[in-house]
């Protein structure tokens, strides 16, 4: 599986902070490698979140505590979303298919991707994961699926076969869940919540998606996107999600976004979808679902129907 993390492609070499003299790259250091800008004042963090490198950078005298405290923030995260730890609360609801007393950031998650699958007339659905481990099964053999295994995969696929409440999480015979198209945005909302309580106010955080609170020491935080274009943030997020960020295939031609509708990749239609919007959940969660609509009309009426997101990048393939 060619694996270029969607980021990649999301904010060309890593997000410049061109104001303030800082490139902060997608090639966090895995740990924690910190370093101090020359002349700016900011504390860098670099780590891992969700399997992804993540920077925060702040301005604070007790900064390297605090980085420690939002560190172990993530870590707590990565232990309810993550696919990859066997015993994280989705991992153990994937398997036992249910959950009792499930966590409230599973719940919020949830809630939050039924939204966007109404507004996203289904196109944004957890419940593909199966489809998605068909398509890497079957690329690490050197093949396509078949037409069966994709008709009898899709029968597993369906966001009406979860059923969620304060109490339980129950999933259908064989059904299993991703958040990987919601999880890193969410994760930069709570270490921006975590940090706000701590009585932050000027924060930029990027663990795939980019959260930034406040203001950067000369105004607001600016962001280059790979389509050349700057999104300056203040008290708001951004998100960008391209097809073939991740490609099952070594050709880098069958991408990771998995329509749930008919279990094919996102067309060619969108090289990179970039929104914006109050919170990095959201706006993950709709650049994901944006790479499945067909045109800019339908993607302009999802981003719409949330209140104070927008579309900030539209590439064509």
């Amino acid at each position: 599986m060619t694996l270029n993390r969607r980021r990649f492609l999301t904010i060309s070499a890593g997000f410049g902070l061109a104001g303030i003299g800082i490139g902060i790259g997608i090639g966090a250091d895995a740990g924690m490698a910190r370093a101090r800008a020359s002349g700016a004042g900011l504390y860098i963090w670099r780590g891992v979140a969700m399997g992804a490198g993540a920077t925060i950078a702040l301005d604070h005298p007790d900064a390297p505590a605090l980085c420690a405290a939002a560190a172990a923030e993530i870590d707590r995260l990565e232990n309810i979303f993550s696919l990859y730890r066997a015993d994280s609360a989705l991992s153990t609801l994937n398997r036992e298919g249910e959950a009792t007393a499930p966590a409230p950031e599973l719940l919020d998650c949830l809630s939050l991707a039924g939204l966007v699958h109404r507004h996203s007339g289904g196109r944004f659905d957890p419940t593909v994961q199966p489809l998605w481990a068909l398509y890497a099964q079957s690329y690490s053999a050197g093949r396509a699926p078949t037409g069966d295994a994709l008709r009898q995969t899709l029968g597993r696929v369906g966001w009406d076969r979860v059923s969620f409440a304060a109490g339980r999480i129950t999933l259908a015979p064989g059904t299993a869940l991703t958040l990987n198209g919601i999880a890193q945005g969410y994760v930069a909302d709570r270490v921006a919540e975590l940090l706000r309580a701590r009585g932050l106010r000027d924060v930029l955080i990027d663990t795939g998606e980019i959260r930034a609170l406040g203001h950067a020491p000369d105004g607001d935080w600016p962001v280059t996107l790979a389509s050349g274009r700057r999104a300056d943030l203040r008290d708001r997020a951004l998100a960008s999600s391209a097809p073939n960020g991740t490609c099952f295939d070594a050709a880098g031609r069958v991408g990771h976004i998995l329509d749930p509708r008919d279990g094919r990749p996102a067309s060619a239609r969108w090289g990179l979808v970039s929104v914006s919007a109050p919170g990095a959940a959201l706006a993950d969660a709709l650049s994901t679902a944006g790479c499945l609509m067909p045109d800019r009309a339908s993607l302009s009426q999802m981003v719409a129907a949330f209140d104070g997101a927008r579309i900030e990048a539209l590439l064509g393939a």
